[in-house]
């Protein structure tokens, strides 16, 4: 996601001026159907339920563009949506970006950055320290600030301002986004005479930790909603430039406990792509979710590295070794569904191919159990479907001295939409 974000926050003018110079007539190059593509594996999803119904300091040396592209234009023919804020107001937001960054320039003074001088410069390194740091001083200062697997600080604005929005009166909240590579988006929510907007600033970095502003624009959105589990879902009247139909932010906290569990367990697990987390299963049927394709997501989950194929065989030890670890399974099993070849002694390897949008599981609360077991209660979040509670699991774990685990069993149950029906 972080890489859609910086590609879409340096370069998304450069690559929808690419796209209008090659692409012609109707068919625009990035462009998304809304409609689901046709060789996704589940049918369009039913909805089952709903859930609800700073002055600026003139001696420190800042660097402005003054080009108005915007960097989240949609690539097509397409005008520029015409804002409902003033020429100063959106100079005002400019000028608060930049005011909000001028607090963090202590924390970017020894960045190295890559390409200098070049519409391609960029922070060589960002650490999740630094950037966790970012967050906070921008918090510290009365901001809303968020990033990657972080709690929003100062939420409560976001909650004001969507209770503004519900009772008809015009509201503005500001939420700045800090992303993994260490640029600041700052994304301004508008509610004006009954129409939505958002109005973006992307701030990134020069040597010695000195801000500039690299892009601002406005977008239309169809939609906001603010769930009673805390997301805060929008939805563009357009898709933007490698962009979603609907974006996010988790406002409510998550607790210290379920995110450190999420990443241990869940983070990476597919919805889409296998049945370990749509079917119930326990050791008595767990043949029900050997699939070959699941090996490359557990493989990374048992060993916290990517999985490197060499070749198109997995060596049967290697293959053995991470599924019988993991699962409550023999090796007999393993062989017997996940594709074993005794002639080359391993197995087939079967990529993964990326889907646009999957669902994705957070824990929310879990339980010790007496016989040392962990019970995860996790949550399908399905933005694209403006879902934060599709369906619900409980995946019971077996943690090791070692820091190894194993999964025992999964129960799922449908809350607002259908479960993915998966492929062979």
């Amino acid at each position: 996601m972080e890489d859609v974000k910086w590609l879409l926050k340096r370069y998304g003018s450069l690559i929808a001026l690419m796209a209008i110079i090659v692409i012609t007539g109707s068919i625009v190059w990035g462009k998304r159907d809304t409609k689901r593509n046709a060789e996704e594996v589940w049918e369009h999803p039913v909805v089952i339920e709903s859930t609800e119904a700073v002055k600026e300091d003139e001696s420190i040396e800042c660097f402005v563009e003054e080009s108005p592209n915007s960097a989240e234009a949609p690539i097509g023919e397409k005008s520029e949506p015409v804002s409902i804020l003033t020429a100063e107001e959106e100079q005002g937001l400019q000028d608060e970006a930049m005011s909000a960054a001028e607090q963090c320039m202590e924390l970017y003074k020894e960045i190295e950055i890559a390409y200098p001088g070049t519409e391609y410069s960029r922070i060589e390194s960002f650490s999740e320290k630094q950037r966790k740091d970012v967050v906070k001083r921008l918090g510290e200062q009365g901001f809303v600030s968020v990033s990657d697997d972080m709690n929003m600080e100062n939420y409560q604005k976001m909650e004001d301002f969507y209770s503004a929005y519900i009772s008809g009166s015009d509201a503005m909240v500001t939420v700045f986004d800090v992303y993994t590579e260490g640029n600041i988006g700052a994304l301004t929510f508008i509610h004006r005479n009954g129409k939505i907007q958002s109005f973006y600033v992307s701030v990134g970095w020069r040597e010695g930790g000195i801000p500039e502003i690299e892009g601002f624009g406005s977008n239309d959105l169809e939609e906001i909603r603010l769930t009673e589990k805390g997301y805060f879902i929008y939805t563009n009247t357009e898709v933007v430039a490698h962009g979603n139909l609907r974006e996010y932010y988790r406002v409510k906290p998550l607790s210290d406990e379920c995110r450190e569990l999420t990443r241990k367990y869940i983070y990476g697990l597919s919805f889409v792509n296998y049945n370990m987390l749509v079917t119930n299963w326990d050791a008595d049927n767990v043949e029900k979710i050997l699939m070959p394709r699941m090996f490359e997501d557990i493989y990374r989950v048992y060993t916290n590295e990517p999985f490197r194929a060499e070749g198109g065989l997995i060596p049967a030890e290697i293959y053995e070794r991470v599924m019988t670890a993991c699962f409550p399974v023999s090796v007999e099993q393993v062989r017997e569904y996940c594709g074993y070849h005794a002639d080359a002694g391993g197995y087939e390897y079967e990529m993964i191919f990326a889907r646009q949008f999957p669902p994705f599981g957070e824990v929310v609360d879990y339980k010790q159990n007496e016989d040392g077991t962990i019970t995860l209660y996790v949550d399908g979040v399905w933005i694209d479907y403006n879902s934060d509670y599709a369906f619900t699991n409980q995946i019971v774990v077996q943690p090791f001295p070692d820091g190894t685990f194993r999964y025992l069993s999964n129960t799922i149950e449908q809350k607002e939409l259908e479960l993915p029906q998966i492929g062979k």
